[in-house]
């Protein structure tokens, strides 16, 4: 202890002036040798990478070994065996080409879905389709629920109606 050295005091007296207990300074750390678990944890880690500590604690206890969960823990945390974050959503690179302009009517339509709720709680969806070209809607859908089914029916019966475009854009939301 720095106060015994430094100031040739006593244990008790050196104890006294910081307020520690005489015990807690003696202590001596009894931990077990832990080089035979951690080698097969890293062996296990590097078999099974998407795996976290839980899961090689469970394959551990499977072998034989009789171990608790933090210590697992601890061990995988100091070997810096954490699992690696999985990347987000993979999007298109570069610029992407503007898209053109219709210059006739029926060349391009566009469909979207916008919801609202009304004052009871109760959601409803709607339907657009416009053409890009005259600005024109030429529907508006709304009801409770849209289903493929019945977007494809009423596309077929603007289509009967006005002839087939040549394209048709979405906006790929969360529809």
């Amino acid at each position: 202890m720095y106060l015994q050295s430094t100031y040739q005091m006593s244990e008790r007296r050196a104890c006294r002036v910081i307020g520690s207990d005489r015990a807690s300074v003696r202590y001596q750390a009894t931990r077990p040798n832990d080089g035979a678990l951690r080698e097969r944890l890293k062996a296990l880690a590097q078999e099974r990478r998407r795996f976290g500590y839980r899961r090689l604690h469970v394959l551990l206890r499977r072998e034989g070994e009789v171990v608790n969960k933090k210590r697992v823990q601890r061990i995988y945390r100091e070997e810096r065996l954490t699992v690696r974050r999985r990347g987000g959503r993979k999007r298109a690179i570069g610029t992407r080409r503007p898209i053109e302009t219709p210059l006739a009517a029926n060349q391009r339509w566009s469909l979207d879905f916008v919801s609202d709720q009304m004052t009871d709680g109760r959601r409803f969806r709607i339907l657009t389709v416009i053409d890009n070209c005259t600005r024109e809607c030429l529907a508006l859908v709304a009801d409770t629920s849209l289903s493929g089914r019945r977007v494809a029916r009423e596309l077929d019966a603007i289509i009967a109606q006005r002839g087939r475009p040549d394209m048709i854009v979405s906006d790929n939301g969360t529809e």
